[in-house]
């Protein structure tokens, strides 16, 4: 039997004896009867809360296992065989001198000399002549 099944079980023998509510013993045994059928659902909630946490963070541990069998090799070392493409273009940040937005911009923006700022519109140059190369 449930928790909110013996509240509710309570509640109708309560009713069942019936019970004189306008004094103070019936009165006290009517707010008990609440009380628990209140606590009853609140764990009810709270159950019904862990068990979604629970599957979820299944999910999340099955998720991390295929993450991991890509990574590692199957003594746990990293494998440096495996070629990982990130993505080998560079960005930058810039700011624009006008409102204050910053905005990404890539390598190849950054050759094509300009580009305009996204949010007011102002141009923004790009001069790399005097750039060394390290």
């Amino acid at each position: 039997m449930t928790l909110s099944e013996k509240a509710a079980y309570l509640k109708g023998l309560m009713d069942g004896l019936k019970l004189d509510t306008e004094k103070n013993e019936g009165k006290m045994i009517a707010a008990i009867v609440d009380m628990l059928e209140d606590v009853s659902y609140a764990i009810s909630d709270i159950e019904d809360n862990a068990q979604a946490v629970s599957d979820e963070l299944d999910e999340i541990e099955a998720s991390l296992d295929v993450m991991e069998e890509i990574v590692f090799d199957e003594d746990g070392e990293e494998d440096e065989d495996e070629d990982f493409d990130f993505g080998d273009e560079a960005l930058y940040e810039v700011k624009c001198p006008t409102c204050g937005e910053v905005i990404t911009i890539d390598e190849s923006t950054i050759e094509e000399g300009s580009t305009n700022c996204p949010k007011c519109g102002e141009e923004l140059e790009f001069d790399m002549d005097d750039e060394e190369d390290f």
